[in-house]
Formats: C-alpha cells, sequence, structure tokens
C-alpha cells in the first residue's frame, strides 16, 4: 500500500506563486562559485564601533528579557523626535510608533492589518518580493503598474489614479527605490495628496533608504505632507543606515487608529523585539547628526562603482538614492536576465540581481542590479571581473 502524501491533507497553498526568492538563489550561487557577492543588499563591513558598545553594555545592564510589545519607550521617543526633526511631523511616542522585527514585518503587519478579503492593492514594479505575499496572505489582490524605465523609472500618478477603483484599499510605495534608485520630488508628493483627496485610500510608504539619498537632494517623507501622513503608514529601519542588517530593528509610524490595529497583528508576529538592540539604538539616536555622513560616505562608493563600470560594456543607469545600481547589459548579451546573472556568476565571478525578479510577469529589459555596499577593495575585484565581460 502507498505511503500517502502528507501535503495532500494541507489543501490548496496560500501561496500558490511563492518560491525560493531570487535572492537566496543568487546567494547560493555566489557561494558556489566564490563569487563577489553585489546581489544581496547587506554591507560587507562592520557597523559603527560605538553601537557594538552600547550593544554590549545594554547586555551587561541586563536588557536581555522581552521588551514592550509597541517598543522600548526611550527609543519611541527618539524616533519621534528625529522624525519631527526631518520630516514636521511628530508621531506621539505611545500610540503612534511602533518598533517591528524590521522593515519586512512592519509590512506584512501593516498589510495584515489594513487589508481584508477581495481588496485590492497597486503595487509598482518592479516591486520589492515580499509585498506581494503580504497582499495575498490578507486575501488581497495586486494590481501591478510599472514604472517606465524609458522615463527614468518615473511613477506616472495619472496611471495610478486610473487603477483605484472602489476596491482599492492600498498602495504601496517605496521611495528610495529598490531597484531603481529613484526619488520623489515635490511634484510626487502633490499628485499623491491629489489621489489620496479623491480616493481616501491608505498608502503603505517603505522608506528604509530615507538617509541614503545623493548630490545634495533631500529625502521626501511622505510624513511630511500633512494630509498624506493621515492616511499613511511608513516604514523605516536600522538595518540599512546603521549597517545592522542582523539585528533586525525597524518600525512602523502612522496615525493612532491604524497603529492600533498594526499593534493587533504585531503582537502575534513577534510581541517583541531584540532588547538590548533597541537600547543601543536609543543611545545611538542622543547624536542627533547620526546620519548626516551617510549620503556622503555611500555616494562616494556610488562613484567609484559606477566610474569603474565605465570602463566595462555596461551601461549605467541613474542612481538617485539606495545603495542598489543598475546596468544595462544588452552590449554583452542577449540572453534573458536571469540566464545572463547565472552567467556572469559562474563566468566572471560576480553575482548580480535580475531585475525581471521584481517582476510578477516574465519581464526582461536586459537589466542586472548590482549592489554597492561593500568595502572598496571588493567593489575594485569586481569591476576587474566585470571589465572581462
Amino acid at each position: 500500500m502507498a505511503t500517502p502524501d502528507p501535503r495532500a491533507q494541507l489543501g490548496p497553498s496560500k501561496l500558490p506563486n511563492v518560491g525560493t526568492t531570487i535572492f537566496t538563489v543568487m546567494s547560493a550561487l555566489a557561494a558556489k562559485h566564490g563569487a563577489v557577492n553585489l546581489g544581496q543588499g547587506f554591507p560587507d563591513f562592520d557597523c559603527d564601533p560605538r553601537l557594538q558598545r552600547d550593544f554590549a553594555e545594554a547586555v551587561a545592564a541586563g536588557h536581555n528579557q522581552y521588551a514592550p510589545m509597541a517598543g522600548v519607550p526611550l527609543l519611541r521617543e527618539r524616533l519621534s523626535a528625529k522624525h519631527a526633526r526631518l520630516y514636521g511631523h511628530r508621531y506621539d511616542a505611545e500610540t503612534e510608533l511602533t518598533v517591528t522585527a524590521g522593515a519586512t514585518q512592519a509590512i506584512m503587519a501593516a498589510v495584515l492589518a489594513l487589508v481584508r478579503p477581495g481588496d485590492e492593492v497597486v503595487v509598482l514594479e518592479p516591486v520589492y518580493d515580499s509585498y506581494v505575499p503580504s497582499i495575498e496572505l490578507a486575501g488581497g489582490r495586486p494590481v501591478y503598474l510599472p514604472l517606465d524605465h524609458r522615463n527614468g523609472y518615473a511613477p506616472d500618478w495619472q496611471r495610478v489614479r486610473d487603477a483605484i477603483t472602489p476596491r482599492t484599499r492600498l498602495a504601496m510605495l517605496n521611495f528610495p527605490h529598490n531597484p531603481t534608485g529613484r526619488t520623489l520630488r515635490e511634484s510626487d508628493l502633490r499628485a499623491l495628496e491629489e489621489i489620496v483627496a479623491a480616493t481616501g485610500i491608505f498608502l503603505l510608504s517603505d522608506e528604509v533608504y530615507e538617509h541614503i539619498v545623493f548630490d545634495g537632494a533631500p529625502h521626501r517623507s511622505l510624513a511630511s505632507s500633512p494630509l498624506l501622513a493621515e492616511r499613511t503608514v511608513v516604514i523605516s529601519s536600522f538595518g540599512k543606515t546603521c549597517h545592522t542588517t542582523g539585528w533586525k530593528i525597524g518600525y512602523a509610524l502612522a496615525p493612532a487608529p491604524l497603529t492600533a490595529e498594526i499593534r493587533k497583528v504585531h503582537q502575534f508576529m513577534v510581541f517583541a523585539v531584540n532588547t538590548p538592540g533597541q537600547h543601543a539604538m536609543a543611545r545611538y539616536l542622543d547624536d542627533a547628526t547620526a546620519y548626516e555622513q551617510l549620503p556622503a560616505f555611500y555616494q562616494r562608493k556610488r562613484d567609484l562603482f559606477i566610474d569603474g563600470l565605465r570602463n566595462t560594456k555596461f551601461k549605467v543607469l541613474p542612481c538617485e538614492g539606495t545603495y542598489f545600481v543598475l546596468a544595462d547589459y544588452s552590449a554583452i548579451a542577449d540572453a534573458p536576465e536571469a540566464d545572463f546573472a547565472q552567467r556572469l556568476v559562474a563566468e566572471y565571478g560576480v553575482a548580480s540581481i535580475p531585475v525581471s525578479g521584481f517582476y510578477a510577469q516574465p519581464f526582461d529589459n536586459r537589466v542586472v542590479r548590482f549592489c554597492f555596499a561593500k568595502r572598496d577593495e571588493t567593489l575594485r575585484l569586481a569591476l576587474d571581473r566585470l571589465a572581462r565581460a
């Protein structure tokens, strides 16, 4: 008698189209081939020694048990002050700010809190890979709208407005944008204000790269608009800004009624977040200038990498923010992006991410994403190898 397949008892998958992420695939290939990993978005250098000392001191001081569900009060107060100083909107630390296990958990908690079965959610492609699974787990339906690469990946707000129906609950935005590096203009905020005023939809604004904006441009948070702040969940993270992706400390800022719903989900997802890390971050934020050097730090790396790519056959696309740069490889090969990315690892020893991995349907524009959050020697080694492609 055949042994029953236990999977047959599970019923239909809630995420039928989800497999191993392209980031995991490319990192595994990088390890297999001993390649320089410019694929997955994490630094290969350490965080500020002050943060390391603050973390160790928090452990020694006994901050090793559960933190309050919403986050360590001092950290929430410091984050409230920071957003008021930078963007002119003060979130109440008690009722409008929640510390999360990284930005990804904040996104999942916010979507599960706001989206109901049958709701539509607008996402802009290329789209980060955690957004759509969050929507589908909530019972929602993603509505995909592409950013036009021929126009510098500028959002088409009229197209967004036209896509909104009575079933539209939420639009998920990410600026500075991963993977394109696009940032928002003042005109973008005004267009969003018109959309929200006319439709009443909610917004989720993923702003994890808020402090990595180049060429003297400001980050335009949706929180800087009073109208948008009333309908938006703003999400950010210490992982990108403090080179601490492994600490998994993010946060969600939203009006009190939205925060109350997000916390209902958050408490049953993780309840509390990394206690000594929260205390270390609160102490780090004592210095109001903690992030001021970050744009220059990453701009130098961006320029080093882009200048090097000009000595290759890659065509560099504009990079206004984030620590990623896109490069067109059509002068090298006519292969689909996933095939080219695998060839780049196996034959030339450099891992990238095919931008087609950020689209729901097969899409090839002959573009790959490189991460330049690496030591200079790592970038130079990668550039030497890319010059042979």
